[in-house]
Formats: C-alpha cells, sequence, structure tokens
C-alpha cells in the first residue's frame, strides 16, 4: 500500500492488504512521566483501573465517537473522578443529566474498545507486564520475526499513525515476517519507556557506517494477558523527545 511504502524501512516491501480502518490518524502517544499520578487520585478502586484504561491508545481512539457532552461527562467522572454533581457544576447542568450523559458514553466506548480489555490487559508495571515487553523488545533486536508473531494474540492489530489503514490477525503476522525490521537485514536498538499506560520503545536504527543507532520510531504496545493485542509505531522520530529521549545511541 502506498501510504506504508512512504515509511522509512519499508520501501521496497510487498505488502499484504490492509485489514481496514485501524484508528485515528490524530492519535499521539504521552509520556507516562506527564500523567503523575492521574490513575490514583480516584479513591474507589474501579474508578482507578477505569482511569489507568482511559489514558490508553484504544481509550483515547475511541473517544471520537463521542459527542462533546459526553465526552466531557466521561473524562470528568472516569478520568478525572469527579462525581456526577461535581461535574454537573462544571458543565452547568444536572446531576440527573451527567449521569445520563455518562451511562450513554460508557456504552459507545464499550463497543469501540477491544473485547474484554480490561479483563485482558495485565497491571501497569507487573510482572506479566515487564516480562511479555521484555521479550517482544529481545525478539525486535534479534530481528526475529517469529519470535514477535509468536507474542500476538489471533486478533492482534498492527498500526503506523498517522496511517489510517492497519493490519489484524494473520496480515499483521505476514506484515512482520516481511518486515526488514523482523529479518536480519537491519539492527534495532530499544529504550524502554511508557505511553499513555502502555509499555513503550524508543527504537534506533543502527547506522551501518558509522557506529551509532539513530532515532527512528516509538513503538507502543497494546498487552492482553500473556500477549501482545497491539503494536502501534508512531513514525515521527520527534516524538521521543517528549519522553526524554536522546536523537543517537552508540551503537
Amino acid at each position: 500500500m502506498a501510504a506504508w511504502r512512504g515509511l522509512d524501512g519499508f520501501e521496497d516491501m510487498s505488502f499484504p492488504e490492509p485489514s481496514g480502518i485501524a484508528g485515528a490518524s490524530w492519535v499521539e502517544p504521552y509520556p507516562d512521566e506527564l500523567l503523575g499520578d492521574l490513575a490514583d487520585r480516584a479513591q474507589a478502586p474501579g474508578i482507578r483501573y477505569a482511569a489507568r484504561e482511559s489514558i490508553s491508545l484504544a481509550f483515547v481512539t475511541a473517544l471520537q465517537h463521542l459527542p462533546p457532552r459526553r465526552r466531557a461527562a466521561l473524562v470528568l467522572c472516569d478520568v478525572l473522578g469527579f462525581g456526577a454533581a461535581e461535574a454537573a457544576e462544571i458543565l452547568d447542568s444536572s446531576a440527573d443529566a451527567v449521569t445520563a450523559a455518562l451511562t450513554e458514553a460508557r456504552a459507545v466506548i464499550a463497543g469501540h474498545m477491544p473485547p474484554g480489555s480490561r479483563d485482558r490487559s495485565p497491571r501497569p508495571g507487573s510482572a506479566c507486564e515487564r516480562e511479555v515487553a521484555g521479550r517482544f523488545a529481545d525478539a525486535l533486536e534479534r530481528g526475529d520475526a517469529d519470535g514477535i508473531v509468536a507474542l500476538l494474540t489471533d486478533d492482534a492489530w498492527l498500526t503506523a499513525p498517522p496511517v489510517p489503514f492497519g493490519y489484524r490477525g494473520r496480515a499483521a503476522a505476514e506484515f512482520l515476517t516481511a518486515a526488514p525490521c523482523c529479518d536480519g537485514t537491519r539492527r534495532f536498538r530499544l529504550i524502554a519507556t511508557r505511553a499513555n499506560g502502555q509499555p513503550a520503545f524508543g527504537c534506533y536504527l543502527a547506522d551501518p557506517a558509522a557506529p551509532v543507532a539513530h532515532v527512528h520510531s516509538l513503538i507502543v504496545l497494546t498487552l492482553a494477558g500473556d500477549r501482545v493485542s497491539g503494536i502501534t509505531r508512531f513514525t515521527d522520530g520527534g516524538v521521543l523527545r517528549l519522553f526524554g529521549l536522546p536523537r543517537t545511541l552508540p551503537a
């Protein structure tokens, strides 16, 4: 596909057919360090978990399907932890109206989130999350396509904003198997970070003519249990500045 061929490292690939629209092209990663203790400011455990989920890339993408009033109610109550009465005062509305908007918004969001995403995603910073992310990083640095594919769920999405299309399931596996980042012809180095409450990596491509690796992309993983259900590759290497990551690494 022409849009993917314009991305660095994919110019000469023979592409499988995209699986369809994968999400909002305007979505960008946000460093966890800038989120502070957002999820922990809410007192109720259910609200704390909803707050963690609400900063994920999938949730941010799903917000585009809400009209402004419902979106505001959802963000105030489920992300920032305000009660209905407090949100009503902020929105110059009634508590009943906010409660109704919140119920409708939650139903719409649930319909656009991956099935069972709340139950399937390991806790941030958990041993399971660290183990899966570590296996992914090791496989990518080795150029081990089979190792990466073995980590994917059957319905995993592979996306690269701002390209609106992506690859899912078998098509994602075929894409990764053919990609130059996974065939051993290019050597990558990764630095672990976090974005949108998810494990992420600054990705650097080794220069074959010099002992240095240049910034290449930012990769954000979406996990489901001990598998990877989404790989989002942000192709603007400039976003790494937001994460305090350097532009080059010694190779």
